[in-house]
């Protein structure tokens, strides 16, 4: 028997079908040689910090760091999600062969690769790798099954994403709520959400301590054409004065006319980034529910698989695009023109070297009358941006005017269309573009070099203006150029690998911080909430809240996906730092509050500390003299939850065993120091 694995319900009865398994049962279909089933979506996560040590059920300072030897996985604990696991978990130990139908990318791979760890697979697995759910799609990719093996680094990848965001989430979460919030209020770190919080609060601080200025801006009128003076702003309102007064005793001359032809190529081919950002500009829709109405798009066939992040096709594709036109029924009147001759083929479209697992997002060629609402919209926007990438560039005639005003420079531009290409298909071409104030793409009157006349001068008084809030769009485009402002296309491709995140995974991410309550909207800008800007200012560690330094632990994933770069090297990188940084908070935030209590008897103050045990069995050791013991009465000065002990070569803490690192090597303090001298030694040292 062999057994399939979908992710989701639909795309099994999709299959099924095709298969011929088309007796439903109770949680899969059946028939001939085969099985289909479904995970829907995750039925397994890691498992939480208790199910590894009882002790790490109590969130407690003391406790951290929290690195499990090695992680493990668990089904999550859900009635419907249990009893669909158990239907896989028999239907494997039945199967002679798997084939893994999940969705083909990292976060499908490490879905199914945990419900088969968790069901302890026996058989050998395949792979089916689409990118659409067409039915010619599908019989393809079973026709061309590929060995499991080929995807361990995908694996491998997404493995390293979920414990890297164990880490850094489970502990950095305890310690800055530990160590900052009041009781029961949580305050939540993670890998991707931390970095991009911080992004919305930076610009925030950016446009509160913005302080305006006023400048001057000189223009003459000439002929009808407006000049702008060469020199730039004034800023000085005398001095912009001064020269209008000036520029009006003398005729403005013309002494230069450059006119050059220029070609604009058709807009790139959707990713999914660059899909949520214009329906974000264009209907003010969020990233997630652009993600949702796309996947639904994919899963009704009509588009390719969704969660991409780049805007190329590779090159075999390109004997199936006359094909997919054709199909496109709807746009024969657009679509007429390129059937009737060879199209081109070029590399700003088909580019293996810029195609990993899928390819830019586009039409299948399915009828899309299965569509509603706003999903006609999306597909629309999809259909036409495939479309113009096979038409002709957009070709215009661009001329510069180059004058002189006594000893002042002046310019004039302007563009005229000669063949519009591609922006045929957009009736609201004009109003997609934006133009900065210098830029005029009127058509100009017909000038001569050595001309000269009247002008009408102007000063225009202008005022600098802030930064704009983030609105989703833009704060989309941030997290994948990990901060940095990028509109040129080609370092925007480049920039990719060194992102915030994932295109998959960026909706969930601002989705997760307005639920969280530390950004909200206000009209299409995101802003950031008193509780975020306390969280970001609370957190001094720059390594937690640095776009740039997640975007190169993103650029790692990315590389092990490849088998560029060892997952193991990836987790002991975040094991590393999760230490220093549990270490930095803890000492540099706990020792301004330190007091060091006077001796006194009693019970050790640890209260929770377990007794020594000798290495040769479970025998108490003896009971430690009175002078360690009252070593014990000096808290801790790095957990301050734990009390001062004397090992063999330094002092150390009582809650070793928790995790604290504090170490008082007897070079420094002696070891013969009584514990009132040793208590002075810490008082005055802190003091310095």
């Amino acid at each position: 028997m062999i057994l399939c694995i979908t992710e989701k319900p639909s795309v099994a009865k999709d299959i099924a079908a095709i298969l011929g398994a088309n007796t439903r049962k109770e949680g899969y279909y059946e028939g001939g040689n085969y099985k289909v089933t479904w995970t829907f979506g995750h039925l397994c996560t890691l498992k939480e910090p208790g199910d590894y040590e009882e002790r790490w059920k109590r969130w407690s300072l003391g406790m951290l760091p929290m690195i499990p030897a090695r992680f493990g996985i668990k089904v999550i604990n859900d009635s419907g999600i249990e009893r669909q696991f158990r239907v896989i978990e028999n239907l494997i130990a039945e199967a002679d062969e798997v084939i893994n139908c999940g969705d083909a990318g990292q976060e499908g791979e490490l879905i199914q690769r945990w419900v088969m760890q968790k069901a302890s697979i026996k058989c050998p697995v395949k792979r089916l790798w689409i990118s659409s759910l067409t039915d010619d799609a599908i019989r393809e990719g079973f026709a061309h099954l590929k060995p499991e093996s080929e995807f361990n680094n995908l694996y491998h990848a997404g493995l390293s994403r979920a414990i890297g965001d164990w880490l850094l989430g489970m502990n950095g979460t305890r310690l800055y709520s530990l160590k900052y919030s009041s009781p029961g209020n949580v305050l939540s770190i993670g890998r991707v959400q931390t970095p991009t919080l911080a992004l919305i609060v930076q610009r925030h601080f950016e446009i509160q301590n913005f302080k305006p200025e006023d400048y001057w801006e000189l223009k003459t009128l000439y002929r009808g054409a407006t000049f702008n003076a060469t020199a730039g702003r004034f800023h000085s309102p005398d001095e912009a004065t001064a020269t209008l007064d000036e520029i009006r005793q003398s005729p403005l001359v013309i002494n230069d006319i450059q006119e050059k032809k220029g070609r604009e190529a058709p807009p790139r081919l959707f990713d999914l980034t660059s899909l949520q950002v214009e329906c974000n500009k264009k209907w003010g829709w969020t990233a997630d529910e652009t993600l949702r109405l796309i996947q639904s798009l994919y899963e009704k066939k009509v588009t390719t698989y969704p969660r991409v992040d780049t805007t190329y096709l590779s090159e075999d594709i390109y004997p199936k695009v006359p094909g997919i036109l054709r199909n496109m029924t709807p746009y024969a009147a657009l679509t007429e023109s390129l059937l009737t001759s060879k199209l081109p083929k070029s590399k700003k479209v088909f580019d293996n070297s810029k195609v990993t697992d899928h390819h830019a997002i586009i039409p299948t060629g399915q009828s899309p009358a299965v569509l509603i609402g706003n999903e006609r919209q999306l597909y629309h926007l999809i259909a036409l941006r495939f479309i113009a990438a096979f038409y002709p560039d957009c070709r215009f005639l661009s001329t510069t005017v180059s004058a002189t005003v006594g000893k002042h420079g002046f310019k004039a531009t302007g563009k005229v269309i000669e063949d519009a290409g591609w922006r045929k298909l957009y009736d609201d071409t004009p109003a997609e573009e934006s133009k900065d104030d210098t830029s005029d793409d009127r058509i100009l009157p017909e000038f001569k070099v050595g001309e000269s006349g009247p002008h009408e001068p102007a000063l225009q008084q202008k005022t600098t203006q802030p930064p704009k809030y983030y609105t989703e769009g833009t704060l989309l485009r941030a997290m994948e150029s990990a901060g940095k402002t990028v509109d040129d296309e080609t370092l925007r491709e480049a920039m990719k690998e060194n992102g915030i995140g994932r295109p998959s995974t960026r909706a969930a991410i601002i989705e997760t911080l307005f639920k969280r309550r530390y950004i909200y909207r206000n009209r299409k800008s995101i802003m950031a909430s008193q509780a975020g800007i306390e969280l970001i200012e609370t957190i001094n560690e720059e390594l937690l809240k640095s776009a740039k330094l997640t975007g190169l632990w993103e650029n790692k994933l990315r590389r092990i996906e490849r088998g560029e770069y060892s997952a193991t090297e990836f987790i002991n990188e975040l094991k590393t730092l999760i230490n220093q940084i549990v270490i930095s908070v803890l000492s540099d935030n706990t020792r301004s509050k330190i007091q060091i209590e006077v001796e006194s008897k009693g019970k050790n103050k640890g209260g929770d500390s377990e007794p020594a045990k000798s290495k040769g069995g479970d025998k108490p050791r003896k009971p430690r003299t009175p002078s360690v013991r009252k070593f014990e009465q000096i808290e801790c000065p790095l957990c301050g939850q734990g009390n001062l002990i004397k090992g063999n070569t330094a002092f150390g803490c009582s809650r070793y065993r928790e995790g604290c690192t504090l170490r008082l090597n007897f070079s420094e303090y002696p070891e013969t120091l009584t514990p009132a001298k040793l208590k002075k030694l810490l008082v005055t040292n802190k003091k310095k």
